[in-house]
């Protein structure tokens, strides 16, 4: 898959280019469209993660870049202080999700 606006190669179903930053047009992944009866779970990314995949998980939740999520999640971190508890209980609680299932918010492939 191409981004839209400076054409380089990114992973399929990204909502956002790693290169340029712009938002893809949306495409839904297989199986998870709500024609065919799938639903959005809260999960830990099993591809897109730094410690635990907790925040990429968010993102592809809420339809973000996984940046703005772990910008939020380290000033949450340092302002409030609440930022690990929060981190650790989420590892903890969230499950991890399948390595078959592709998320919207997939690096580039390399």
């Amino acid at each position: 898959m191409n981004c839209t606006n400076c054409q380089k190669e990114i992973a399929v179903g990204s909502k956002f280019c790693y290169n340029c930053g712009s938002k893809q047009p949306e495409t839904a992944p297989p199986g998870l469209s709500p024609a065919t009866g799938g639903s959005k779970r809260l999960m830990r990314s099993s591809t897109d993660k730094k410690i635990a995949g907790v925040c990429a998980g968010l993102a592809d939740y809420f339809d973000l870049d996984p940046t703005i999520i772990r910008v939020l999640w380290v000033l949450a971190f340092f302002c409030a202080g609440t930022g690990l508890l929060a981190y650790i209980v989420l590892w903890i609680v969230l499950p991890l999700a399948p390595a078959g299932v592709i998320p919207t918010s997939a690096t580039v492939v390399s």
